[in-house]
C-alpha cells in the first residue's frame, strides 16, 4: 500500500467472554479488514483466523499479576502502526469498555489525530448465564454491582460494602487476589452466608467453576484451582439454579 493512501484508525473491538462464536457480527466484519491486530490474553486467538492473510497479529497481553506488555507501550503501538498500515484493530476479552482501558486507548489515538471507534462485546460477566446464574431476577435481585476488586492503589474498592447494602447481585472483576478481604468484609457485616460462585474461563469448555457460600469461597476455588482470570458473583440469584 502506498504510504499516501494510508489511512490511520483504530477498532477497539470486544471479542466477548471467551467462546468465538458469540463474538458479535460487526466484530467478525471488523477483524476481517484488519492490517494489524494487538490483542490481549483473554481474547480468543481462534478470532485471529478471521484476519486477513497479510494482516500483522500482535500479542500485547496483561496477564494478572504475573508477565505483561506496559501500557505505555501499546500506545506506542497503536501510534506506529495505525500510521504505517492504517486499520488497527485493539481486540479484547469480554467488552473493552468494562474494565478494559479501551477508552483510555481510544483518547490516545484521537490526541494524535487518528479515528477511533469502539465495537461492544458480550461482557465476561454475562457467561454467568450458562451456569444457570442470572444477573438479575425479579424480587431476587433488583439490579447488579460491577466492582473491581483491586484498584489502582492496589486496595479493595470501598463500594463494596456500599453494594452490600442494596438487593442487587454484586459482580467483582479481577477480584481474585482480594479474595480473603472480600470474604472478611462480607463477614464483618453479618453476611458471611450469602451464596456466592466464581466463575473462571466462562464460556469455554475448560471452564471452572464453584458455588457455596461467602465464606466457603477461599476454601473452594482452592479445592477446584481456580485462579486467574476469574469472576466473582454475589447474591441470592447464585442460589437459583
Amino acid at each position: 500500500m502506498a504510504r499516501s493512501s494510508i489511512l490511520p484508525e483504530l477498532y477497539v473491538v470486544g471479542a466477548g467472554p471467551g467462546d468465538p462464536e458469540l463474538l458479535t457480527l460487526k466484530a467478525h466484519r471488523i477483524l476481517q479488514t484488519a492490517d494489524v491486530i494487538l490483542y490481549d490474553n483473554l481474547a480468543n486467538q481462534e478470532l485471529l483466523a478471521l484476519a486477513p492473510t497479510a494482516c500483522e497479529c500482535i500479542y500485547v497481553g496483561k496477564k494478572p499479576y504475573g508477565e505483561y506488555t506496559p501500557q505505555e507501550t501499546i500506545h506506542a503501538l497503536i501510534l506506529e502502526k495505525a500510521r504505517s498500515h492504517g486499520r488497527v484493530i485493539r481486540l479484547k476479552g469480554g467488552d473493552p469498555f468494562i474494565f478494559g482501558r479501551g477508552f483510555e486507548e481510544m483518547l490516545f489515538a484521537r490526541s494524535h489525530g487518528i479515528a477511533a471507534h469502539y465495537v461492544p462485546g458480550i461482557s465476561s460477566m454475562q457467561a454467568v448465564g450458562f451456569e444457570d446464574i442470572p444477573l438479575t431476577h425479579r424480587v431476587v435481585s433488583e439490579g447488579f454491582w460491577v466492582l473491581t476488586g483491586t484498584k489502582k492503589d492496589g486496595s479493595l474498592s470501598a463500594d463494596l460494602r456500599l453494594a452490600m447494602q442494596s438487593n442487587s447481585t454484586v459482580v467483582i472483576y479481577m477480584g481474585m487476589k482480594k479474595l480473603p478481604e472480600i470474604v472478611a468484609t462480607y463477614a464483618e457485616e453479618g453476611r458471611g452466608d450469602t451464596p456466592a460462585a466464581v466463575v473462571m474461563h466462562a464460556s469455554l469448555p475448560h471452564r471452572k467453576v464453584v458455588r457455596g457460600a461467602v465464606a466457603d469461597l477461599p476454601a473452594l476455588v482452592k479445592a477446584a484451582s481456580i485462579t486467574y482470570p476469574a469472576i466473582i458473583f454475589i447474591g441470592d440469584v447464585v442460589g437459583l439454579g
